[in-house]
């Protein structure tokens, strides 16, 4: 819990103060819970109020929070929408079910009707329709209708055919609502031409609809009929909220992705935000380092090769990216390569995809900044932990290089020690390195431990002997060395250490079982808080240690594997003769490795069954397995 809660924490200081979307994520990065908010940082910050504030669903949720995502928006009803989206496509484990998008109110032109009728509806299956919508709000979209129906007074019957049985026009006609159809009183093109003018506004273009709204507001308060300019007022606001639906919603139905890029010295974010059959369902952030020289063209054409060139890239047939691109001609032959056939790549400048554009544009900004605020944070914490290590153990200088040995064994096979590297902190993967034990022991922790200590560091004690195989990743001289095991461990890892002329060179031993930390010549470990920071950076760079140990073990358990099995089949070679090769070379490699005149020399092995013996590891490619 407490876990969960200093994450949403911290999340929260990261977010705008602005509507969108958040997805709380677990521990294996699956979606947890979805939701929208006016302003992201307050919602996400109510999450971290305390247990008496939340109900027992919300205090699960928030325990098992491991990081959050968000996606700006314009409005609440864009949130809503994206919301909605994001729902059905990553079934949260914490949210309710969302209703279809049956039960949100649309807006449906019969286009497919002589005399088309505008209708309010909750469904969009039938043909010959055109649907607008999903909208937040039936009672706007209701309002709405009856401004449509004053300013483009189409046919309010219902049925596909106008009018009724009595055969004569309605009341509607005769208070300027209707055109009357259904006695012929418009011809079918002239109403045409009034049903095209509902779709060009329902497709976005309402600025007539508002400009007549806002002059019979204006030259009602004139007249002092304010109950008439107050209905105008209401009307016009109507319209307004009306236009507020969902961005994504007001693209067609058409699949296309919006490229945009952001940028800050060395870093870069660049947002890829998928729209298919119109609908934003997802989003895709990538952070680029070492930006700093490079191009917008450059910066798209990484994320490009990022979110494209997988097998499940699914590149679209149009592709909308920020201006500034030198080449897009370029881009657009790579991603026609990607895709296996034509892709157009637009810079738009107006409409929908254009706010898209900025939308996106927003988000790497947004990520850019939080990303920037975590790598400060990060620093911070990472600083706090190496100086309390420093003061926890009494260290003489601050442990900014930290190197840390963990040995691997299965019994007394492919046993293998691993030296990773901690600087400032951060993993310095470039200076790890494994060792293959040699001692022959058997299965020795403690002589294992010793001989990959010594070996390491008496490459840094004799650098003139180094000099022909120079290894940087031993040149470094460690502020503090951890040993993965108890005294015991650490004992041999000093007694290593003691024959070798070096600067010194402070070592510890950190015990698995409950995180004791031994020092040299202390008889009490020291226990160090379950929350300490020091102790978390000790245990992350143990718990590296030991994953990088085993998985060298592993390698090389199966490379043995593979020797042992061609061994067990060389031709004419039973339990006596090989056990004598065994005898004669000490392991099943080495006799895998030996020339025809070595096995010919072997006692007991005729000479034909050697040839034989070579010519089939010849045929088999080799020594090593086949």
């Amino acid at each position: 819990m407490a876990v969960g809660v200093e994450v949403i924490r911290e999340g929260a200081r990261e977010l705008p103060d602005a509507p969108g979307v958040y997805l709380m994520h677990g521990s294996a990065d699956e979606v947890l819970y979805v939701g929208k908010a006016k302003s992201l940082r307050k919602r996400v910050g109510s999450y971290a109020r305390g247990d008496r504030l939340l109900d027992r669903k919300t205090l699960d949720l928030v325990a098992r929070v491991a990081s959050i995502e968000s996606i700006v928006v314009e409005s609440e009803s864009e949130a809503l929408f994206l919301e909605q989206n994001l729902v059905k496509r990553h079934r949260p484990a914490f949210n309710i079910r969302l209703r279809d998008d049956k039960s949100y109110p649309f807006i449906a032109v019969t286009v497919g009707e002589r005399f088309p009728r505008v209708l309010f509806t909750r469904e969009r299956h039938r043909r010959g329709v055109r649907y607008f919508g999903p909208y937040a709000n039936a009672s706007k979209v209701r309002e709405t209708l009856d401004v449509l129906g004053r300013v483009f007074p189409f046919r309010p019957c219902e049925g596909p055919q106008p009018g009724r049985r009595s055969g004569v026009p309605c009341l509607d006609y005769h208070i300027g609502r209707c055109l009357a159809p259904c006695v012929a009183y418009v011809s079918e093109e002239r109403y045409r031409e009034l049903i095209d003018g509902v779709v060009a506004f329902l497709e976005g273009r309402t600025r007539p609809i508002e400009r007549q709204l806002e002059e019979d507001m204006k030259v009602a308060s004139a007249e002092q009929r304010f109950e008439d300019a107050a209905r105008a007022r209401n009307r016009l606001t109507a319209v307004r909220h009306l236009m507020e639906r969902n961005l994504v919603d007001r693209v067609g139905s058409a699949d296309f992705d919006v490229i945009a890029v952001a940028s800050d010295g060395d870093v870069a974010s660049v947002q890829v935000f998928p729209l298919r059959d119109g609908r934003l369902g997802d989003r895709f952030s990538y952070t680029l380092e070492n930006a700093a020289e490079e191009s917008v063209g450059a910066l798209v054409l990484a994320a490009v090769e990022e979110r494209y060139a997988a097998p499940s890239g699914g590149v679209p047939p149009l592709v909308c990216v920020p201006e500034g691109i030198d080449d897009v001609g370029a881009l657009a032959d790579r991603l026609c390569e990607l895709r296996g056939g034509q892709v157009e790549v637009r810079v738009p400048l107006r409409g929908e995809k254009r706010r898209l554009l900025e939308l996106a544009t927003r988000n790497a900004r947004h990520a850019l900044e939080g990303a920037r605020l975590q790598g400060e944070r990060d620093r911070a914490r990472r600083v706090g932990a190496i100086e309390e290590l420093r003061e926890a153990l009494n260290l003489e200088s601050l442990p900014l290089r930290i190197e840390c040995f963990d040995v691997s064994n299965l019994g007394d096979q492919a046993t293998v020690a691993s030296m990773v590297v901690f600087e400032q902190g951060v993993a310095k993967r470039s200076d790890y390195r494994v060792f293959g034990i040699e001692h022959g022991q058997g299965q020795d922790d403690f002589a294992s431990m010793a001989e990959a200590v010594r070996r390491r560091f008496t490459r840094l004690a004799n650098p003139a002997s180094a000099e022909r195989d120079y290894d940087a990743g031993f040149a470094a001289t460690p502020n503090l060395v951890v040993i993965d095991g108890g005294r015991g461990q650490l004992s041999a890892a000093l007694g290593a250490l003691d024959g070798i002329d070096l600067p010194r060179v402070a070592a510890i031993g950190l015990a698995k079982r409950i995180e004791e930390v031994f020092l040299p010549g202390r008889s009490d470990p020291i226990i160090l808080a379950e929350d300490s920071p020091a102790l978390l950076l000790l245990r992350r760079i143990r718990d590296e240690a030991h994953r990088f140990a085993l998985r060298h073990h592993r390698e090389r358990r199966s490379r043995a594997a593979g020797t042992e099995s061609l061994f067990e089949r060389l031709p004419g070679v039973g339990p006596a003769r090989r056990n004598a090769l065994l005898s004669h070379f000490g392991s099943p490699a080495a006799v895998l490795a030996a020339s025809p005149g070595e096995l010919e020399a072997v006692p007991g092995l005729p000479r034909a069954t050697a040839r034989q013996i070579h010519a089939f590891l010849h045929r088999a490619g080799g020594p090593g397995p086949a």
